[in-house]
């Protein structure tokens, strides 16, 4: 049995704890709010899984600073992410550390002294882009493996969603302004918050050979009212190393959500959308012959985290595999993307991400 800590008992914290202990995993969650861990307690996790787990550890975080786990989730707000996992790798480095989504702020502060920490120690680094790993993610995986586009065109993704569901699940919240949702600079509004499509826009341009995005052009909607100031529609044209030309919309308005991705290759095409109806996932696609394939793929919401925690658990078993889309490295690049574009959108200019400069700031440059 794997012993996990997990940062954090707001709603992703609840969603982790239930995935793990579903491995039958040892779990203690712990937060700096007491709060927050009597919510836990009393309303988050038995709303939404039918009663309280008693194996559960709830814990203030000096509870649990002279104990060593196996695998540590940060699901505290991004911009207490660096700070946290650097310290956690400093002091006591699990086998593998899970940073919730978006793994920082667009400053990409400590980017580069994560990366350093997760090579020194050995620590697998992952990031929460949980939708590369659910059932459809996979199957799509297969098929283009398979050659069912022949050779990749183009690729379109969006995560457009009123974030009111948002509020929903934390409901001791009154809205944007009273967390990191509602500021750009601490990693929320639509780039941050909804940046899954920029995830899956990566992840399907590795699996076709069209290489990392090295160009962003954006145009972002900003709203700034009071303290407020974030972006409700980020939209941006990227171009890959290879010269793949393709879209990606995140929004925090769109109701009800469209969650999709699309390919379009010279044989064929793929369409990856999440929720295509309230219990179901869904792929359309259509290689060489012009049968076009609709698969349903069931699905519950805590099934949108278990093949993420599965993934884990066969890192903590056998060790790193050759390819895995939610490494350090593709969460590093997702915030590139995030960063990049807010500057394109500030400045009016297309920006490049140098693929050989690393992960910083330094590897953005104006076109």
């Amino acid at each position: 049995m794997y012993k996990v800590k997990i940062f954090g008992a707001g709603s992703i914290g609840n969603h982790l704890a239930h995935a793990c202990r579903r491995q039958e995993w040892d779990v203690a969650i712990c937060d700096l709010d007491p709060t927050a861990l009597e919510r836990t307690r009393k309303e988050i996790y038995p709303s939404r899984y039918g009663a309280w787990d008693e194996e559960i550890r709830l814990a203030a975080p000096k509870e649990l600073e002279n104990e060593t786990f196996d695998l540590t989730i940060i699901g505290t707000p991004p911009d207490s992410h660096m700070g946290i996992a650097c310290t956690e790798l400093e002091k006591r480095p699990p086998k593998v550390l899970l940073i919730e989504k978006p793994l920082c702020t667009p400053s990409l502060e400590k980017a580069e002294e994560l990366l350093e920490l997760a090579k020194k120690t050995g620590t697998f680094v992952a990031v929460g882009y949980n939708h590369t790993l659910t059932r459809h993610s996979r199957k799509a995986a297969e098929l283009l493996a398979g050659g069912l586009l022949g050779q990749p065109l183009t690729i379109s993704a969006a995560f457009r969603e009123y974030w009111g569901g948002i509020f929903k699940a934390h409901p001791w919240l009154d809205g944007p302004q009273d967390s990191y949702l509602g500021f750009a600079a601490r990693g929320g509004g639509a780039g941050g918050e909804h940046s899954h499509a920029i995830s899956i826009w990566q992840y399907f341009a590795n699996l076709t050979n069209a290489g990392r995005i090295t160009e962003v052009g954006a145009m972002l909607d900003y709203v700034e009212e009071g303290r407020l100031d974030y972006d409700r529609i980020f939209q941006v044209n990227v171009k890959t190393e290879t010269g793949l030309v393709g879209t990606i919309v995140q929004d925090v308005v769109t109701e009800p959500p469209c969650k999709e991705a699309r390919l379009q290759g010279d044989k064929g095409f793929l369409e990856w959308i999440v929720n295509l109806d309230a219990d179901h996932d869904g792929l359309r696609y259509s290689g060489d012959n012009d049968e076009i394939v609709e698969e349903l793929f069931a699905k519950t919401r805590p099934d949108d985290f278990a093949g993420e925690i599965a993934h884990l658990g066969e890192i903590l078993a056998h060790g790193a595999p050759e390819y895995s889309p939610i490494t350090l490295e593709h969460g590093l690049s997702t915030m590139q993307v995030v960063t990049a574009a807010h500057l394109s959108h500030q400045l009016k200019r297309t920006v490049r991400i140098d693929p050989d400069a690393g992960y910083g700031t330094r590897a953005l440059q104006l076109i």
